[in-house]
């Protein structure tokens, strides 16, 4: 049943999964591409504003439309390498236009033509705009990181994993492991960007600044093709939406069909030879989609065992990996919710920051208010070894599983701790209030009200903790996606989680703008002002706890609820399976 390439596969296994040694080149171009994209990322708002001239709203926009494109166009990105390119040729065209995207904003700063003239300079001594041509190559530039990003960001992820072999205990560990270091090196990458990146941008030169960042990923760029001839190349299948689409379409034909008592003994279920998926047992979750296996007389069959209409007859094998796809969507529901708390302590602590005493000691040093997101990646940092070096191994001691407690339990744990995050946070708000209410902090200039006498440094629990949580749900959500998709599938579980943060975000801009509106008149008063002082933000805050109460209570019913691939096998799959040899994933 295998064809000529797996057959060469098997037959020499040096050739494929060398885990450990392709993780230099992989993990490299991971950390070089976050280096340079983030660090190009992190102060475009302050660049458009003051190189480009924008207005504060305009580019805020413009910021925002970057950003929710990036996000979404992850999908068209895994369609894409899923269907017709693959994860390495997509990955290599995807860090390339990168690189030149990062090039040309280089340009926009580097080269004085480029750009509009500082404010003030000019005869008139107003701030003239970009023109045309200006706006016309920088947005080149931005178009060129869009699809970068649809190209990295889905795959980085799986092809990473792609060099583990899942059917080893050892390659088992290796891609749980290979998770908690990739989201390290996101981490890592993020401390120097908020740092050294925005510190040479902002205080130096923007030419240098943004020239860093496309440097590394030019390394990134130059690391990734190096490892060309050890990686596992996982080819695509064709396109996995059209399987899904003729199982569904296959399903409503037949709806009126009933299931026979032992679907997995009498149901159409042919497999390619060339499929990379592994095969899936038969479950009794949406049994409605079963009825497009089901054998009626009109249906014809080919010579290789395949539907010659798989648009009225689905194999058994193409309805349970619908079913998997089916099962992740209210897990990844969950994870939306989730991600409200993390903006929170990325967009409003920044204003708690704002309007407390941030001077460090008797040294008068005041830390920037951007900068306490720091915290939150510097204890992610720290967190992901001590988890991956110290508690797996203790839990895997205590549970006999490879990977120490399940996804789903690691997941659901950072989730409570989000949800004791925002506990803590309003009690932090409210005593920041208070004291700036009854004690305000004289000798520092108030831009948004009066400054608080709490120290900056009461809001550094708050960003530990959900850095914790955000190492525990983020990553657990991350290899779930990886594991519970179907192979072909892979990149789409990459896409999957970067359209919740997309979604997440809109709903938190939702949320904040329902709640300035409705407490506006309320006898408590706005609870979302510019001053802090005047509002509520606590209250918002134990409104956010109480959403992931929620969704923690929703997300623990899906969890009873959901079945891991490969969970249910009936005893007769079972022995068959020994029987045969193991197909090799490719």
């Amino acid at each position: 049943m295998e064809n000529n390439e797996k057959v060469v596969a098997t037959d020499e296994p040096k050739t494929k999964h060398r885990g450990i040694k392709a993780m230099p080149f992989v993990i490299g171009n991971e950390t070089f591409e976050k280096l340079g994209t983030i660090g190009t990322s992190t102060n475009l708002l302050v660049y458009l504003t003051t190189v480009f001239n924008m207005k504060s709203i305009t580019a805020t926009t413009f910021v925002n439309v970057f950003n929710g494109s990036t996000n979404f166009a992850t999908l068209i990105g895994a369609f894409l390498c899923d269907t017709y390119f693959g994860r390495y040729t997509t990955l290599g065209f995807a860090s390339i236009s990168s690189f030149l995207g990062m090039l040309v904003i280089t340009l926009t700063a580097a080269v004085q033509k480029m750009h509009p003239p500082h404010c003030g300079t000019t005869d008139t001594g107003t701030c003239i705009g970009p023109t045309a041509g200006q706006m016309a190559f920088l947005l080149s530039g931005f178009g060129l990181l869009v699809i970068g990003a649809a190209g990295i960001r889905p795959c980085n992820l799986a092809f990473g994993a792609d060099q583990f072999n899942p059917e080893t205990e050892s390659g088992k560990r290796g891609i749980s492991s290979f998770f908690n270091w990739y989201y390290f090196t996101y981490t890592f990458a993020m401390m120097v960007s908020l740092t050294v990146i925005v510190y040479v941008q902002s205080d130096v030169s923007w030419s240098l600044g943004l020239a860093i960042p496309t440097l590394l990923m030019l390394l990134s760029c130059a690391l990734f093709f190096m490892g060309t001839r050890i990686y596992v190349k996982v080819k695509p299948e064709g396109s996995p939406l059209k399987n899904v689409a003729q199982v569904i379409v296959a399903a409503v034909k037949k709806r009126r069909l009933e299931l026979p008592g032992q679907p997995w003994l009498s149901l159409f279920n042919h497999i390619p030879a060339n499929s990379i998926n592994s095969k899936l047992p038969h479950t009794d979750q949406f049994r409605f989609l079963s009825k497009g296996a089901i054998l009626t007389p009109e249906v014809q069959i080919n010579s290789d065992g395949s539907a010659a209409n798989p648009w009225r007859l689905s194999s058994m094998q193409k309805v349970e990996e619908v079913k998997c796809v089916i099962r992740v969507i209210p897990i990844w529901a969950a994870g939306i919710i989730y991600y409200v708390a993390l903006v929170q302590q990325s967009t409003y602590v920044v204003f708690q920051a704002l309007q407390s005493d941030r001077r460090l000691g008797s040294t008068g040093f005041k830390i920037p208010a951007a900068s306490y997101t720091v915290f939150t990646m510097l204890s992610l940092t720290i967190w992901i070894p001590i988890y991956d070096q110290i508690i797996v191994p203790l839990l895997r001691r205590l549970t006999g599983k490879e990977v120490g407690i399940t996804l789903l339990q690691k997941m659901g744990i950072g989730m409570v701790l989000a949800v004791i995050t925002m506990i803590l946070s309003a009690l932090v708000e409210e005593r920041r209030r208070t004291l700036a209410l009854t004690k305000a902090t004289v000798g520092i200039e108030a831009r948004r009200g009066a400054i608080s006498s709490l120290s900056g440094m009461w809001l550094v629990p708050q960003l530990t903790l959900i850095g914790i949580s955000e190492g525990l749900t983020i990553i657990g959500q991350v290899e779930f996606f990886y594991k519970q998709f179907p192979e072909n599938m892979r990149s789409f579980a990459g896409a999957f989680l970067f359209c919740g943060i997309a979604f997440s975000n809109y709903l938190s801009s939702f949320l904040v703008s329902i709640v300035h509106q409705s407490t506006g008149g309320t006898a408590t008063g706005n609870w979302l002002p510019e001053d802090l002082n005047k509002g509520r933000l606590d209250y918002f805050y134990y409104l956010v706890a109480a959403l992931g109460m929620v969704n923690l209570l929703y997300f623990l019913a899906c969890a009873k609820w959901y079945k891991y691939k490969d969970s249910e096998e009936s005893p007769l799959e079972v022995s068959l399976e020994k029987m045969q040899p193991q197909k090799p994933l490719v």
